[in-house]
């Protein structure tokens, strides 16, 4: 299988395909999804990691229709991984991954996070940022509590699409937003609103 080493050494690299059924039933999902703080740190496959990208924010009809719902399809999030070989975007129309930075972020995650050791543990996190400006300049004030319902629907397809593949992960909403911002180099107009760390179960939470 491949890895995410492979990624690493280009540029942008596009994924393997996303599949579009599986193993598990969403009921069964949702049935044995348990929050994980303990992880493995072996790498995941690229394939997985490609299909836990697309359930948050991959294409499902071309366009523009995506796995995770958005208020006026005005799709305010960014993606980024986070994992040993550096930090990635994720391009939802390709279904690729750009490299943004070349080095390991997650301990400088971790100590944004209010020193949440897990994260730096786990093989890689999720990252969502919002431009806000996406979806308020069409909602006003509203389009941030718009922009909340976005990140939380598209969290839960991760959290599913993980438990699915046999992973586990968990919801980080507690960090410094201005010292995330710095440890993943988020460009100016993106906020961070919510980590994921995935990977192997090492037991208990």
């Amino acid at each position: 299988m491949e890895r995410l080493a492979a990624v690493a050494m280009e540029d942008t690299a596009e994924l393997a395909p996303p599949a579009p059924s599986g193993q598990v039933s969403v009921e069964q999902a949702i049935w044995q999804r348990r929050s994980c703080r303990r992880f493995r740190r072996e790498a995941l496959p690229l394939e997985q990691v490609s299909q836990i990208l697309w359930a948050a924010q991959g294409i499902t009809r071309p366009p523009d229709f995506r796995a995770a719902p958005s208020a006026g399809a005005c799709y305010p999030l960014e993606l980024y991984l986070v994992c040993e070989h550096g930090v990635f975007r994720f391009l939802p129309s390709r279904h690729a991954l750009v490299k943004t930075a070349d080095d390991d972020r997650r301990s400088r995650l971790a100590r944004a996070a209010l020193g949440q050791a897990f994260i730096a543990e786990a093989p890689v996190t999720l990252a969502f940022a919002a431009i806000y400006e996406r979806t308020t300049s069409r909602y006003g004030e509203r389009g941030f509590r718009y922009v909340y319902m976005d990140v939380g629907c598209a969290a839960e397809n991760v959290h599913l699409q993980a438990e699915a593949l046999g992973l586990g992960s968990v919801s980080v909403g507690a960090f410094d937003d201005d010292a995330v911002a710095r440890a993943l180099d988020l460009p100016a107009g993106e906020q961070a609103v919510y980590l994921i760390p995935v990977g192997r179960r090492a037991g208990g939470v």
